[in-house]
């Protein structure tokens, strides 16, 4: 149902028994009595579902709706269930109208077209106006004209395709981006992408595979609409030396005869450079990864600093490696044509493994200076489970096991970290392959597995399967109906270092009711505090800052963890501020501060109270309580 039956339905449910004639009805509605009654065929359908709903028609009297007390609640929960889903499927086909508009738009046509107020759309325009913002688009209001976007066709296109992350939800089950293009027209891509997969013996991994489905219909839209790409003429010569080119021709010849037009050479480049940044299945086996000395050193670099700041023995983990050299590949691609990627895990992940990601961004602040590759948050966080999961496989044991087989929609990183997560804590769930959900028909006739571990909803199969996040969280522990070993370890060994974070925490480097306004200001302050008592030198207070400026350190439950170089602490020490009033932080509100100032040898405490003050922040009780405090004494002993 769209807005204008919504309200129709809505104007028949809330005067009960009232009588309406179809030329009262469209004037309300704005529209012709043609379209009332077209309407009213819609709405019916909808009744249908509702044993006591009935549209009664009496000619040259009118319409009523007679419909009993039960079945009107449940058809206004249905409509009110129903509105913020309505309000994001609107939002989405705002900023794609704004994308691909070649005219100012008004916000009484878009009000008039979504049956809004205009107050409505107004607001819904600033939280597009801010999103556009990250892709380098500036929304401008025209007094009399309206609103237009200012910006290149390659950041508009980046934003397109991107548009499902305006929604609220981390996890989405319906691409809002593919309701904005015809069906026949998402199945001639899919069709053709397929065959050249199937002619060249490739296959894209299924996250890869959709976002070039995405990438090709905005292609077909842009070329229809004479909005073409640019690519320079030294970019034109190297690409043409991909193989990727070859099958980005094959797949153009596939377009160009089932929309009957013609795509300019530059599109075709385009695409390759989005084939080239995807991810394949079976990449390993073609050891291209591994013929790419840049590639490689950064692979080395990367995980012998990760060695030196965790203790680990990630250079003994061969699983690692290779998952780095597909990723890291995929990175650099990304990076090199200009495609931004959004990791929906990114604040899920920065608050599971506080530790791991602040010891990747700093590892990666020195492939930045060696390799001049400035690797975003949103990356970083996927390198971050490669590791965690590298960390439970060298801590794990495992057993005799269930056959069992992981169906992972979001790459081989996260697939490794699920995996490694129910090796170690399911003794008797033995991991036969981590696959794809279109490679789920092949591999059940030729293996026998007991079930099926998903990320993503699948069809019906031979085979029981359960579907739970990657990040195996409480909701998911349920479904398996297990309690995870790690939980408890974790939960071991809050208790074990309990008194660490007392430890550092000295009365002198406490701070009450701080009136700051910004994140820096309170790193500045904290900073300067622990310069003063000798426990770091001053560099340090320039590399929190940096490390605060690459990513926010807010952890959630208003605490945040500001870091810097561990090699310019002097003293193991750790300040706080407790401020009078939160402050935005990144995308959280903060009130209590923890400045961490932990040298290189004391990592392994590093880790311990890093894991003692996420274990603080998965509630508000710790900051709300701690912020009530008036005295540095009463603080201390909270904290033992």
């Amino acid at each position: 149902m769209n807005d204008r039956q919504k309200v129709l339905l809505q104007t028949l449910l809330s005067n009960e028994g009232e009588t309406w004639n179809i030329m009262e009805l469209s004037e309300r509605l704005a529209c012709s009595e043609k379209t009332v009654r077209n309407d009213l065929g819609k709405i019916e359908q909808l009744l249908n579902k509702f044993p006591s709903a009935k549209l009664k028609r009496q000619p040259g009297i009118g319409i009523t709706l007679e419909i009993n007390r039960e079945d009107r609640s449940g058809l206004l929960q249905q409509l009110f269930f129903n509105n913020q889903k309505a309000m994001e499927e609107r939002i989405v086909e705002i900023a794609y109208l704004l994308l691909v508009s070649q005219n100012p738009i008004t916000l009484q046509s878009l009000a008039e077209r979504y049956y809004a107020p205009k107050t409505t759309i107004k607001k819904e325009m600033e939280i597009i106006e801010k999103w556009l913002a990250d892709y380098g688009l500036e929304l401008i209001s025209k007094p009399r004209l309206g609103n237009i976007l200012l910006g290149t066709e390659f950041q508009r296109r980046s934003a397109l395709a991107h548009l499902s992350q305006l929604l609220s939800s981390v996890f989405v089950e319906k691409n809002y981006v593919l309701d904005l293009f015809l069906p026949y027209e998402i199945t001639s891509v899919k069709q053709a992408l397929q065959k050249m997969q199937n002619y060249f013996e490739i296959q894209f991994m299924d996250e890869t595979f959709d976002s070039l489905v995405v990438h090709a219909l905005i292609i077909v839209k842009r070329t229809r609409q004479k909005s073409p790409i640019t690519v320079i003429e030294k970019d034109k010569a190297y690409v043409k030396d991909y193989k990727e080119y070859e099958w980005a021709g094959m797949f153009f010849k596939q377009l160009e005869n089932s929309f009957s037009m013609k795509f300019p050479e530059n599109e075709c480049i385009y695409f390759t450079w989005h084939l080239i940044s995807g991810k394949r299945v079976g990449d390993l086996e073609e050891h291209a990864f591994f013929q790419d000395a840049q590639l490689l050193g950064i692979i080395h670099n990367l995980t012998e600093r990760l060695s030196e700041l965790t203790a680990y023995s990630f250079e003994k983990d061969s699983i690692l490696t290779e998952g780095l050299a597909v990723h890291m590949y995929s990175v650099i691609s990304r990076m090199k044509y200009g495609f931004p990627v959004s990791n929906p895990l990114l604040a899920d992940i920065k608050k599971m493994y506080p530790y791991m990601f602040n010891m990747v961004i700093f590892a990666l602040e020195e492939i930045k200076n060696t390799y001049d590759l400035d690797v975003p948050e949103d990356e970083a966080a996927f390198l971050v489970l490669h590791f965690q999961a590298s960390i439970e496989r060298l801590e794990g044991n495992s057993g005799k096991m269930k056959n069992s087989l992981i169906v992972c929609h979001l790459g081989v990183g996260i697939s490794h970290l699920l995996e490694a997560k129910i090796k170690q804590h399911y003794a008797d769930i033995h991991i036969l392959a981590c696959i794809g959900k279109k490679s789920i028909d092949e591999f059940l006739k030729n293996n026998n597995i007991d079930f099926i571990i998903s990320t993503v909803s699948l069809k019906e199969l031979p085979v029981p399967y359960v579907v739970i996040s990657p990040l195996l969280e409480e909701k998911d522990k349920d479904k398996l109906n297990q309690f995870l070993q790690q939980v408890e370890a974790n939960q071991e060994s809050n208790r074990k270092d309990s008194k660490q974070l007392s430890k550092l925490v000295r009365g002198d480097l406490v701070q009450l009711e701080i009136d700051k306004g910004h994140p820096y200001e309170v790193i500045e302050m904290l900073g300067n505090l622990l310069f003063q008592k000798g426990l770091i030198e001053k560099e340090f207070i320039h590399s929190a800052l940096n490390r605060e400026r690459k990513s926010a350190t807010a952890i959630g439950g208003n605490i945040a963890i500001p870091h810097g170089d561990p090699e310019m602490v002097i003293q193991s020490s750790i300040a706080v501020a407790i401020l009078k009033e939160p402050i935005q932080w990144g995308n959280e509100y903060v009130a209590v501060i923890f400045l961490l100032a932990i040298s290189k040898q004391d990592q392994n405490l590093n880790r311990a109270v890093i894991g003692q003050l996420a274990s603080y922040s998965e509630n508000l009780e710790f900051s709300n309580r701690i912020a009530k405090l008036t005295d540095v004494k009463s603080v201390l002993d909270y904290i033992q």
